[in-house]
């Protein structure tokens, strides 16, 4: 069963979509009875991470999201500002991450493109993505192109839990890896074949 966390941010109800499409067995997860029969977590996030990280606090899963990832080891997925939100701080709000992943969210700054134009914020539209060919979230994909919406990424303390990048004026991690631990910065609920192959490897780990 995978548990899609319905904190109040992100579009769950895409997710659930994609999985129901598939035929995989997923919930809405709204509390903690809802966590308990989870095999594989989905931890979405949209807008600002001290926002997201107040809401996740009030849900009242923080402790039990801790508990599976941490000490059971439940595979988990966060998604855009839910990725962010496993690091253990942003440079966009005050609170403390949830420290799964460790490194800090930052934003682009000065970007310029080829022809030495600024780049606009947020960065917006689609990439395509140098990717670990060995990762499992990547299986059968060698290039894939998915749809960012993001003025913010995670860089990660340590390269080796990088298992993709793009580029948008400098080159910035996309997608950690960090034992049962994934994060990945763009949105596969919205980038067609290849997002849908990407949340199906997930579900396949």
């Amino acid at each position: 069963m995978i548990a899609i966390v319905d904190y109040g941010v992100g579009n769950v109800r895409a997710f659930a979509n994609v999985y129901h499409r598939l035929a995989i067995e997923c919930c809405l997860a709204k509390n903690i009875k809802d966590l308990r029969a989870a095999t594989k977590i989905i931890l979405p996030g949209v807008g600002a991470f001290d926002h997201a990280m107040t809401l996740l606090d009030k849900s009242g899963m923080r402790e039990a999201l801790d508990d599976l990832v941490l000490t059971q080891r439940v595979p988990v997925l966060g998604i855009c500002v839910g990725m962010q939100l496993m690091a253990a701080s942003s440079e966009e709000g005050k609170l403390e991450g949830l420290g799964w992943i460790s490194g800090e969210v930052k934003k682009f700054n000065k970007l310029t493109g080829p022809d030495s134009k600024k780049l606009p914020l947020p960065h917006m539209g689609w990439n395509s993505l140098s990717v670990d060919t060995n990762s499992l979230l990547f299986e059968g994909l060698a290039a894939p192109r998915c749809y960012f919406l993001h003025s913010y990424y995670l860089d990660c303390d340590d390269q080796n839990e990088v298992i993709s990048t793009t580029d948008y004026g400098q080159s910035f991690c996309v997608a950690v890896n960090k034992s049962n631990v994934y994060g990945i910065q763009c949105h596969p609920e919205k980038s067609h074949q290849d997002g849908v192959k990407i949340l199906q490897n997930f579900a396949l780990l």
